[in-house]
C-alpha cells in the first residue's frame, strides 16, 4: 500500500464539501437515451459490459467536483495528479505513488476515450483540469442539466456505498434513481432498454436491496393475455436520504446551486 499523509476518504469528503451541494445531478441521457432514439442504451451500458466500476465510480465523483462554470462556461476541477489518484482510491491498491498516479492516469484516459471529459495540464504546479463534457458522451460541451436529470446524493460517498457497492448494483441504482418511484423494471426489458443483460440487472437490484439502497414490494395486477389473467410484478422503492422528498428537502434548505430543477 502506497503512503499517504492522509486516509483517502478525507480527500473525498473535501471535494464533495467544496462543491456546496448536497448531490450531483447526472443527466439521464448519461443511463438511456430518450424515446424514439434508435438506440436506448447510453453512456453507462460502456462501463457496465467493459467491467468499469473504478471508472464510473471515479466519472461520478469528477461530476460532483465541478459545481459551478467559470467565466467561459467551462465545468472543471484542477488537483495534482496524486491528488486525482487518491480521491479515485488508486493509492490503496497501488504499490507507490508512481503506480497510483499511473492508475489514475488510465483512468481519465478511458473517460476522455468515452468523450465525458477533457484532460489537460495546467498551472505552474501542472496540475491536471479535467473538464466535464456533454454527458450522452457526444463530446459536446457540458450543460447544466434543467431537465430529465437524477441526484445523486453525497450520502453515497459520506456513507461508504461507495466502497461496497458492486458495479451491476451502481448502474441499477442509477437506473432506478431515474424512474419514478415505485418504478417496475422487467428484467427482460434491459438489454433493450439500458444495454446490459438481465441477469446483471438482477444480481444489481438483488444487491441494492442487501444493502439497503432500495426495498422491494410485490404486488398483483390484472393480465389480459396471461393465462391466470392476473400476473404478478415487482416495484421498487428508494430508501432515505436518496429519495426525492429528501433531496427535494435538502436543496430548500441546504442553498444548493447547480443542476437543480
Amino acid at each position: 500500500m502506497v503512503e499517504e499523509q492522509i486516509d483517502w476518504r478525507k480527500t473525498v469528503e473535501a471535494i464533495l464539501e467544496n462543491a456546496n451541494r448536497p448531490f450531483v445531478p447526472i443527466s439521464k441521457s448519461f443511463i438511456q437515451q430518450p424515446r424514439g432514439s434508435e438506440e436506448r442504451s447510453s453512456v453507462l451500458s460502456q462501463f457496465v459490459t467493459n467491467g468499469d466500476l473504478r471508472g464510473l465510480k471515479a466519472y461520478l465523483l469528477i461530476a460532483a467536483s465541478a459545481s459551478s462554470p467559470d467565466a467561459d462556461n467551462e465545468w472543471y476541477t484542477s488537483l495534482p495528479l496524486q491528488t486525482w489518484a487518491r480521491a479515485f482510491g488508486c493509492s490503496e491498491t497501488a504499490g507507490s505513488v508512481v503506480t497510483a498516479k499511473a492508475a489514475a492516469t488510465r483512468i481519465l484516459s478511458r473517460l476522455q476515450k468515452r468523450d465525458l471529459i477533457e484532460k489537460s495540464r495546467c498551472g505552474k504546479e501542472r496540475k491536471i483540469k479535467v473538464k466535464l463534457l456533454a454527458q450522452d458522451g457526444s463530446g459536446e460541451e457540458y450543460q447544466r442539466p434543467t431537465s430529465r436529470y437524477i441526484r445523486l446524493s453525497h450520502d453515497f460517498w459520506k456513507s461508504r456505498f461507495d466502497e461496497r457497492i458492486s458495479l451491476p448494483a451502481l448502474a441499477m441504482f442509477l437506473v432506478v434513481l431515474g424512474e419514478k418511484s415505485p418504478c417496475e423494471l422487467p428484467a427482460e426489458r434491459m438489454p433493450e432498454w439500458y444495454g446490459w443483460s438481465a441477469d446483471t440487472a438482477e444480481r444489481g437490484l438483488r444487491e441494492l436491496q442487501n444493502i439497503g439502497l432500495i426495498r422491494k414490494e410485490q404486488h398483483r395486477k390484472e393480465a389480459p393475455l396471461s393465462p391466470t389473467g392476473i400476473a404478478t410484478v415487482n416495484e421498487y422503492y428508494v430508501y432515505p436520504p436518496f429519495d426525492k422528498q429528501t433531496l427535494d428537502s435538502r436543496r430548500r434548505t441546504h442553498g444548493t446551486k447547480g443542476g437543480e430543477a
